[in-house]
């Protein structure tokens, strides 16, 4: 009993890895004969999981989704990615998932052995994570995005911009892209006969969704799409400046939430980020410590001469005070020695 009970675990494990088998495969696999997976897969139909079976020598066996969520079964790897995932999703910026991520993570914690829990509460215990800024966006918002998207449903929403201004728009929609702890829509406007960049926590869908539409070709990668238009389109300054760095600079000191990079050569790139004010942007490229040159707008270096300068006259004020003598201390009453003369 023991010995069919592990093949059964067995084979469950190899119909849950992959979407389809063949009968020689999970013969093969779990060294018996096909008669016995035919067994074997009766009892786990038995015990409620949707085995389909296609007949023929093309035929196989796929787990299909049932009325109720089956046990998992997960390799040491992918219990540690899970636990950890699941860890990450509890301050992740989708409303309401925190608490369902933590029930999650208790129970897969319960059944975890115990060289499995130590690796993800040592990790757990080390790992810092600050919480995302601004709103977060709901699940069910999410959800119904997503599904559009899958199924190229043309989307019908209200949506609020940065000014608090609230449109209808309809559009068709394609990609969902979590950027800078934010998440976005890529979609093309109906309307506006454009592409367009949603957030995801300003979109109010609306019931039902509109007609299946036939996709059209996105316009390049959707992650750099739309890092481009949330770090530059949407800001009242746009900025060219080339970096005398390596072309992984910002991605390797996390700086790519703040522009998009074009390689120039093994030692320069070109950095094309936005800001509301000259003053963010010098700021900005300033904090980068590497050598640069600003392209575009010219205002920028007059702003970086005017912040130059006032660095300058800091730090001389700074070095003056530093290299001034002590004042001398006023002797004390009845002329005993003020506190720096006095005894210990």
């Amino acid at each position: 009993m023991l010995e069919t009970s592990a093949r059964l675990l067995r084979l469950l494990s190899l119909l849950q890895s992959r979407r389809e088998w063949s009968g020689p495969e999970l013969a093969q696999r779990l060294d018996v004969t096909a008669r016995t997976v035919r067994r074997d897969v009766e009892r786990l139909r038995a015990l409620g999981y949707p085995v389909h079976a296609a007949p023929g020598t093309a035929g196989g066996y796929r787990l299909g989704a049932g009325a109720a969520l089956p046990p998992l079964l997960l390799d040491d790897e992918e219990a540690v990615a899970v636990a950890l995932s699941l860890r990450t999703a509890a301050r992740a910026s989708v409303e309401g998932i925190e608490e369902t991520s933590q029930r999650a993570l208790a129970k897969l914690e319960q059944v975890l052995p115990s060289r499995l829990r130590h690796r993800v509460q040592a990790m757990q215990a080390v790992t810092v994570q600050p919480p995302g800024p601004g709103p977060n966006v709901g699940q069910d918002v999410l959800t119904a995005l997503g599904a559009a998207c899958r199924d190229h449903e043309q989307l019908r929403f209200d949506y609020r911009d940065h000014g608090g201004s609230t449109t209808r728009r309809s559009v068709e929609p394609y990609r969902l892209v979590h950027h800078w702890r934010r998440w976005y829509l890529l979609a093309y406007d109906i309307e506006r006969g454009d592409w367009r960049t949603f957030r995801a926590d300003r979109i109010e869908p609306r019931t039902p969704t509109g007609p299946r539409f036939t996709p059209r070709e996105l316009p390049g990668d959707a992650a750099s799409y739309v890092a481009r238009g949330v770090t530059q389109s949407v800001y009242r300054y746009q900025a060219r400046i080339v970096l005398h760095a390596a072309p992984d600079f910002l991605q390797s000191n996390g700086w790519t939430g703040f522009g998009t990079v074009t390689v120039l050569d093994d030692g320069t790139c070109e950095l094309r980020t936005g800001s509301e004010t000259l003053e963010a942007l010098a700021m900005y490229v300033g904090m980068l410590g590497v050598d640069f040159e600003v392209i575009e707008p010219p205002e920028l270096t007059v702003r970086l001469r005017e912040v130059a300068d006032r660095l300058v006259r800091a730090a001389g004020a700074s070095q003056e005070r530093a290299a001034a003598p002590p004042p001398e201390e006023a002797p004390g009453p009845q002329g005993a020695p003020g506190p720096q003369g006095a005894a210990g």
